[in-house]
Formats: C-alpha cells, sequence, structure tokens
C-alpha cells in the first residue's frame, strides 16, 4: 500500500504531487524587502514539497514589522518575487505567498518612512523587536485604525493577492494566525473596541471574513487559504470563553466563500497549549476544502492522522530549513539533519541555501 502522505491530491484547480506542505517561516533574508537570488535558489530547493507556502510577505508598508522581511506592494517586489516562483515552477513545485501583515508586532525601524503600526487598539504587545539598527526594543503603542483606515488595509490585501498571482504565484495564503493583523482582531488581548469590529464574535471575526472575501474576488476563492491558530499564545494572545464559538463562525464563514484550504497551527510541540481534538474535528467537519494540518509532524504521525481523516495535508516547518530535500527523505526514511538556530533570521546564505541537496545530504 503506498503511503497516502505520498499520493497526489487536488487544491483547488492544482494538483499537488504530495501531500507535503512546506510551512510558512520567516528567515529576514529580503535586504531591502526585496526578493533575490539568495530567496530563488532556497524556494527552489525545496520544491519537492506538494506545496510550499513561503514567509510572511508584507501585503503593505505598515506590515513590514520585522527586519528584512520580503513586501508585495511594489513593481520591484513583485519582479522578485517573479525569479523565485519561476524558480519553483522550473523544479516541479507549486507555491503559494503567505500575506502576513504584522500589525502592532513590529518596531519603526524596521519599517519605510511613512509607514506606522496599527492594530485594533492601541495596546501594545509585550516583549520586544530585533531591529538591526538598535537591538532589541520594546513593542510600540499601535494606532487603532479607524473605519478608512480598516477599509484601506482590506484592500491592501487583495491588491497583494492580484500581485502575488501577476508575480507567478499559485495562490495566497492569508495569515490569520499567531498575533498578526488578522488574529489581533480575533483576540480580545488585542482587540478592544466597541463597535462593529470587535465585542461579539460576529464583529470580531469581521476583518478576517472581509479581507478573505475581498481576496477572493479579487483572484479567485480557489487561490486563497487562510492560516487560523486557536488557542495560541504567541505574541501575547489569549484564549478567552468564546474561542471555540469565534472559530466556528470564522470557518463557517469561510467555507461559505469558497476558500481552498484552513491551516490549522497547533505549537503544543514547542510548549503552546494544545489545540483540542474536539475544536480540531469541528472545524474539520465545518469546512468543505481542504484541511492542512501542523504541529510536530514526523512521516509515521503524519501518515496516521491523514488515514483517519483528521485532515488532507500535512505542514512541516523546521525540517525543511536543514534538509531541502525533506519529501525524499521522509519518504525513503533517511536521517534528518538538524537546522542551526542561530542562523534562522541572520542575514546572508549560511544557515539557508548551504545544507546540502539529494545524494550529498
Amino acid at each position: 500500500m503506498t503511503d497516502i502522505l505520498f499520493t497526489p491530491i487536488a487544491l483547488g484547480k492544482l494538483q499537488l504531487k504530495n501531500r507535503i506542505v512546506m510551512a510558512p517561516m520567516t528567515r529576514s533574508r529580503a535586504i531591502g524587502n526585496v526578493p533575490n537570488a539568495l530567496m530563488e535558489r532556497y524556494y527552489a530547493d525545496r520544491a519537492a514539497a506538494g506545496l510550499i507556502v513561503t514567509e510572511g510577505v508584507a501585503p503593505s508598508p505598515d506590515g513590514l514589522g520585522y527586519a528584512r522581511i520580503p513586501g508585495i506592494f511594489s513593481d520591484e517586489q513583485e519582479r522578485g518575487w517573479k525569479r523565485v516562483t519561476d524558480g519553483v515552477h522550473r523544479a516541479g513545485g507549486r507555491n503559494f505567498a503567505q500575506l502576513m501583515h504584522t500589525g502592532r508586532i513590529g518596531h519603526p525601524a524596521n519599517m519605510p518612512p511613512g509607514a506606522r503600526i496599527v492594530a485594533p487598539s492601541a495596546v501594545a504587545a509585550s516583549g520586544e523587536m530585533w531591529t538591526d539598527a538598535g537591538g532589541l526594543q520594546p513593542h510600540p503603542v499601535p494606532v487603532e485604525m479607524d473605519e478608512p483606515r480598516i477599509a484601506h488595509a482590506v484592500g491592501e490585501f487583495a491588491a497583494a493577492s492580484k500581485r502575488a498571482v501577476a508575480a507567478g504565484f499559485d495562490g495566497v495564503e492569508l495569515h490569520g494566525a499567531n498575533g498578526y493583523l488578522i488574529d489581533q482582531f480575533l483576540n480580545t488581548a488585542s482587540n478592544r473596541r466597541t463597535d462593529r469590529w470587535g465585542g461579539s464574535v460576529d464583529n470580531r471575526i469581521r476583518f478576517a471574513v472581509d479581507v478573505a472575501r475581498a481576496s477572493a474576488a479579487a483572484i479567485g476563492a480557489e487561490r486563497v487559504g487562510m492560516r487560523i491558530s486557536p488557542y495560541g499564545v504567541f505574541n501575547a494572545m489569549q484564549p478567552d470563553a468564546e474561542m471555540d464559538a469565534l472559530y466556528l463562525r470564522l470557518v463557517a464563514e469561510l467555507d461559505a466563500i469558497g476558500i481552498a484550504y484552513i491551516h490549522v497551527v497547533d505549537h503544543s510541540s514547542m510548549g503552546a497549549p494544545e489545540v483540542s481534538p474536539a475544536i480540531k474535528a469541528a472545524i474539520r467537519a465545518a469546512f468543505k476544502g481542504r484541511y492542512v494540518l501542523s504541529g510536530g509532524y514526523d512521516a509515521a504521525r503524519a501518515q496516521a492522522d491523514l488515514e483517519a481523516g483528521r485532515g488532507d495535508l500535512v505542514a512541516f516547518g523546521r525540517p525543511f530549513i536543514s534538509n531541502p530535500d525533506l519529501a525524499r527523505k521522509l519518504q525513503s526514511g533517511a536521517s534528518l539533519s538538524a537546522p542551526d538556530p542561530a542562523t534562522f533570521y541572520t542575514p546572508g546564505e549560511r544557515g539557508y541555501t548551504d545544507y546540502p541537496v539529494g545524494e550529498a545530504a
């Protein structure tokens, strides 16, 4: 019997060669926020995955909260991503751009002139942000978004989706997880609003739904996915009593839009609170599109969960950093190389494109 992990699967109008997804991972190699030749090689080397989801890509200058992360709001950035997608496609891969607006998670030293740190409410995140100019700096208090700025941000996601497709991406993943802007609207730790964007479940999901609807209208719902993180605590998020109801309501709305997939983050393998099997099963039952599993998977666990029908695809993160040919290694049972955490976010090729590929690995 063929292991289901290595069998083809349809995703929207795409046919993927296997069910292995390279998870989005910030790598901070985009000098000047523009994709480059180093990034082209990095992604092309990993094209044996059924689907590559890129690192978080800012849809606007306001979303560039981290040092050296890429954007997709300028012609230069679009051209940079075109060389990346061409490289992945030449290598036989498929790739989605993860659109990530960092919201309150950022620092002005990482952003271009005129950009502002914005969020649903004027509540600073705890902790610090690395800046190349001044090292670690506390998160500043963000500007609370008014109605025009909210509408503008929704439009930025739609425009970035169009640019992504123009740059050759097969689709986009909307980053609605891990404490970034979409998640900041979902979560009461960052959303203290009392207007139509806060308070009730329907109000808190409104931004996520509007972004998904706008992106689907721009490029087709079959080209859109969303990543979510129920019970996530990254970037100072906190669960609340309505969390299950909120995510089930959100997923029902996303299902009605007809997006291609839901990507559910479970970081319990790294010490975060567990996403209960019950809410995972409920989300799975409520959504007709594809369900992407993630969270500390190896091949055996991935195979078991796929066979049990808990999901359709499985995302692997850190193993892809040091094993460009991870898909082949998982299938052959070859041992995996360990990554070097000291080089996860540093500029340059060390710890990025210097891991061996293929027979030399």
